[in-house]
C-alpha cells in the first residue's frame, strides 16, 4: 500500500473561470487545478513523523484530482465546523494508492469490481493510520468492512451524467456506429438500448483529465461522466450536453460522498455526525438495499435513484439490464421519506426485479 502525506495547508482548489463554450476545437478541454496535486502533496519523509504527532485528524483518500477535490470538501467543512481543526496542521491528507488505481488496462469486473477503489484505504483506517476515510459512495461495496462505520454522507451533488463530445450535440446526434467510450455497463447498456446502433467502447478507464484526452485524440467519438465530479473539478464548461434521468438513470449512489471511521472511534465519529446530510443518507441507504437485494456487482449493469418527491415523500427507480442492452429491466416505489420505509421499497424493488429476471440474467 502506497501512502503520501500532506498537510492541510499543502492544498487550495482555485476557482476556474467561467469559459462558455461557442466553439469545440481539441484544445479547448479545461484541466482541473487538481492535475498537479500529486506533485504539490508530496512531503519529504522526515516531515512525516512530527506531522504524525500534531494532527487531529488524518484523511485518507485516493490521489485522483476528483478524490482529492473531494477530500478537500470535506477537509474544508471540518475546519468551518470545528475550530480546533482549523489551526494549521490540524487535518492532513494520506494519499493512498488503491489497487484499482494501478490496474488499468482491464475492466474492473475482471480485475475485482468496485472493491479495489477502496480496499487500501479500507486497511489503512482499520490498521490506524488514517482516522477518517473519504470515499465516492458508488465505490463502496455494499457490506463495509468489519471494524469501520459510515455515519456521514456529504450533500450530494447532481445525479446526471453528462454527454461530452467534439462532433455532436447528443447521443442522437451521433451516426451510427459511432464509438462511445465508457468504463461503466450501467452507461453501456442504456446507450445500446436506446442506440442500437452506436458503438460502445467499455474499457474507457482513468480520471477525468485522462479520458477528456483520449477523446481528443479520436480514440473515441464521445464519453459519458458524472455531472458530479465534473462539478466538484470545476470542469464544467467541457459538457456538450447533460441527460436526464429518464434517457440515464444513475449509479447507485452518484453523486454521493461517504466519510467511514473506526467503529470504536466516537471521536470521529462526532466529527463525522456533524457534517452528515441525512438526506442524502437516507436515499444512498435506499439505493444500496436494492444494490444488495440484487447481489450487485460490476459485471451487471444496475442503476437505481432516490429522489423527495414534490409532496416530500420518496420516489425510488430502479433498473437492471443485460450488457448489450437488449433486455432492460425497469420498477419504480413510493413511500414516505423515513429510513425503514425507504429500505423496505429498496429491498421490495430489488426482489421484483429478481423475479422478473430469473436465475440466468445475472449469469450473462
Amino acid at each position: 500500500m502506497e501512502m503520501t502525506l500532506s498537510s492541510s495547508s499543502a492544498f487550495s482548489l482555485p476557482s476556474t473561470p467561467s469559459n462558455p463554450r461557442s466553439s469545440f476545437p481539441l484544445s479547448s478541454f479545461k484541466t482541473s487545478p487538481f492535475s498537479k496535486c500529486r506533485i504539490r502533496a508530496s512531503l519529504a519523509v522526515e516531515q512525516q513523523t512530527q506531522q504524525n504527532k500534531t494532527a487531529l485528524i488524518r484523511i485518507g483518500t485516493r490521489g485522483s484530482p476528483l478524490a482529492l477535490a473531494q477530500a478537500h470538501e470535506t477537509r474544508d467543512k471540518l475546519m468551518a465546523s470545528h475550530t480546533e481543526l482549523a489551526e494549521e496542521g490540524a487535518i492532513q491528507i494520506v494519499i493512498i494508492k488503491t489497487t484499482g488505481d494501478k490496474i488499468l488496462s482491464q475492466p474492473l469486473a475482471d480485475i475485482g469490481g468496485k472493491g479495489l477503489f477502496t480496499k487500501e484505504i479500507d486497511e489503512a483506517l482499520i490498521n490506524g493510520d488514517i482516522d477518517i476515510a473519504v470515499h465516492s459512495m458508488k465505490d463502496v461495496p455494499t457490506y463495509l468492512p468489519e471494524k469501520t462505520i459510515l455515519p456521514c454522507n456529504l450533500p450530494r451533488e447532481d445525479v446526471r451524467d453528462a454527454f461530452i463530445s467534439l462532433s455532436a450535440a447528443s447521443l442522437a446526434d451521433l451516426p451510427a456506429g459511432s464509438v462511445i467510450g465508457t468504463a461503466s455497463l450501467r452507461r453501456k447498456s442504456q446507450i445500446l438500448h436506446r442506440y442500437p446502433s452506436l458503438t460502445v467502447q467499455d474499457n474507457f478507464r482513468g480520471n477525468v483529465q485522462t479520458r477528456l484526452r483520449k477523446l481528443s485524440e479520436g480514440v473515441v467519438k464521445a464519453t459519458l461522466l458524472a455531472l458530479a465530479g465534473l462539478k466538484r473539478l470545476n470542469m464544467t464548461e467541457n459538457v456538450t450536453s447533460t441527460l436526464s434521468i429518464d434517457d440515464m438513470l444513475p449509479a447507485v449512489a452518484q453523486g454521493a460522498i461517504g466519510i467511514a471511521c473506526r467503529s470504536n472511534d466516537d471521536k470521529m465519529a462526532e466529527y463525522l455526525a456533524s457534517l452528515n446530510h441525512e438526506e442524502t443518507r437516507l436515499a444512498i441507504s435506499c439505493e444500496r438495499a436494492f444494490l444488495t437485494t440484487l447481489d450487485g456487482s460490476c459485471r451487471t449493469p444496475i442503476a437505481g435513484y432516490a429522489s423527495r418527491d414534490k409532496d416530500g415523500n420518496c420516489l425510488f427507480r430502479g433498473l437492471v439490464a443485460s450488457p448489450d442492452g437488449t433486455r432492460v429491466l425497469e420498477t419504480s416505489r413510493i413511500s414516505p421519506y423515513t429510513y425503514e420505509d425507504m429500505m423496505k421499497i429498496g429491498k421490495d424493488a430489488g426482489e421484483e426485479i429478481l423475479s422478473r429476471a430469473g436465475p440466468d440474467f445475472f449469469k450473462s
